[in-house]
């Protein structure tokens, strides 16, 4: 499943986060976020625990291209990124 929320002002994007989330048997679990908190295009790993960590700047454009960037990852990288969380 993939969570969209963004804020525009003017046609520019100043705001978003992209989560991707997964139904488990326990519940909906958060795989990854990419947000601009911090007003940057900043990236997240959960752990199955449900750990947030440290974030790391991903792409250097604009939010609304980071936002495009982030969609286009979860979109094309998914499976692994489900992967890599199982294996946390």
């Amino acid at each position: 499943m993939l969570s969209v929320d963004f804020t525009t002002v003017r046609g520019e994007v100043v705001d978003y986060a992209i989560v991707l989330l997964l139904a488990t048997r326990d519940g909906v679990e958060t795989i990854r976020v990419y947000d601009s908190a911090h007003n940057f295009n900043e990236m997240h790993r959960f752990t199955r625990g449900g750990s947030k960590q440290t974030g790391t700047r991903f792409h250097s454009g604009t939010l609304g291209e980071g936002m495009r960037a982030a969609i286009e990852q979860i979109k094309n990288g998914h499976p692994e990124m489900i992967e890599g969380w199982m294996g946390r």
